[in-house]
């Protein structure tokens, strides 16, 4: 039961994103491609994405780049309870969307399973420095230790099972 429950959560994400990207994102895409993040130097936090990406058969979606940068910076996987607490860590951040909330309280109102989990992550975006207004086409070159250094405390990164690098 609880894989259709999940299975229901992906149809739902994979049919509201189109159409919430053309109502409320206005911005340019970034004109990266995997590829193009692949090329850049190893510590770097771009090509980490660019593994991200190629790990999971994906390409940079469009005008919502930023949400794949969340789940390098944060170690959290495509899994469908890991978008749900990656929204919540973001929740957590200070991030706030028509996107978020309904992810939010769908999500946990669909797989109260993982509740727990949830709210560990909100806590470790509240206890996290502020990462989700950044812009991230611009930190793609910076070294994905430092940048997570700088976001989360030794303690936040052993809890997210991550390390600087």
């Amino acid at each position: 039961m609880k894989q259709k429950r999940k299975d229901l959560i992906i149809w739902m994400f994979e049919h509201s994103q189109r159409i919430y990207t053309s109502l409320f994102k206005n911005h340019e895409p970034w004109k990266i491609t995997k590829a193009d993040l692949l090329n850049l130097p190893e510590p770097t936090f771009g090509r980490h994405l660019g593994h991200f990406l190629d790990e999971n058969n994906f390409e940079l979606l469009p005008k919502v780049e930023r949400h794949d940068c969340y789940h390098v910076l944060c170690g959290y996987s495509t899994k469908v309870e890991d978008e749900i607490a990656l929204q919540c860590l973001c929740f957590g951040n200070g991030k706030r969307s028509p996107y978020l909330y309904g992810a939010i309280v769908l999500g946990i109102s669909i797989l109260p399973d993982y509740y727990k989990y949830y709210y560990k992550s909100f806590k470790t975006g509240k206890a996290a420095n502020a990462f989700h207004h950044f812009d991230y086409k611009k930190l793609l070159t910076v070294p994905i230790s430092d940048f997570r250094k700088a976001i989360f405390s030794k303690h936040e990164l052993l809890n997210l099972n991550l390390t600087a690098a």
